[in-house]
C-alpha cells in the first residue's frame, strides 16, 4: 500500500488566500479611516489656532473694532486658510461678541468657529487698579 501524499489541495490553498486578502483589506481600510480621521483633527486645530490668532490681533489693535464683518486670508501651516470675522453687539456697553470662522478658501463650509469677546482698551495697568487695595480696605481688616 502506497503512503497518501500529505500536503494542501488547491482548493485549501485557495481559501487561506482569500482570507489573509480580505484580512489585508480590512486593514487598510482601517488604516485610510485612521489617517482620515488625523487629517480631520489636524485641520480643525490648525483652523482653532488661526481663529484665535485673529481674536487675539482685534483685541490688541488698541481700538474698540466696529460691528461688521470682515474677511481675509493667512498662509498657516503651508497651506492657505480663509477666515471671517463678524463683530456684533451683546448688549453691554463697551464689550463686543467677535465669531471667527475659518475654512478652506472657496469653500462654503467651515471647518472651525470660534467666539470671543472684545471690550473697550485700556491703558496698560489700569485694569489691575480695580483689584489693589485702598486705604478704607486696609484699616478695615487690621
Amino acid at each position: 500500500m502506497r503512503g497518501r501524499a500529505r500536503g494542501f489541495t488547491l482548493i485549501e490553498v485557495m481559501v487561506a488566500l482569500s482570507i489573509v486578502a480580505l484580512a489585508l483589506a480590512s486593514a487598510a481600510i482601517s488604516m485610510s479611516q485612521m489617517i482620515g480621521a488625523a487629517n480631520t483633527l489636524r485641520d480643525r486645530t490648525y483652523a482653532s489656532w488661526i481663529a484665535q490668532n485673529k481674536i487675539a490681533e482685534i483685541r490688541l489693535a488698541g481700538v474698540l473694532p466696529d460691528v461688521d464683518a470682515t474677511s481675509g486670508e493667512v498662509d498657516f501651516a503651508n497651506a492657505t486658510w480663509a477666515w471671517r470675522a463678524v463683530v456684533s453687539e451683546t448688549g453691554v456697553e463697551n464689550l463686543l461678541r467677535v465669531d471667527v470662522t475659518v475654512s478652506r478658501p472657496g469653500e462654503d463650509a467651515f471647518i472651525r468657529q470660534v467666539s470671543g469677546f472684545v471690550g473697550e482698551p485700556v491703558p496698560p495697568g489700569a485694569s489691575s487698579q480695580a483689584w489693589a487695595p485702598t486705604r478704607e480696605r486696609s484699616d478695615v481688616t487690621q
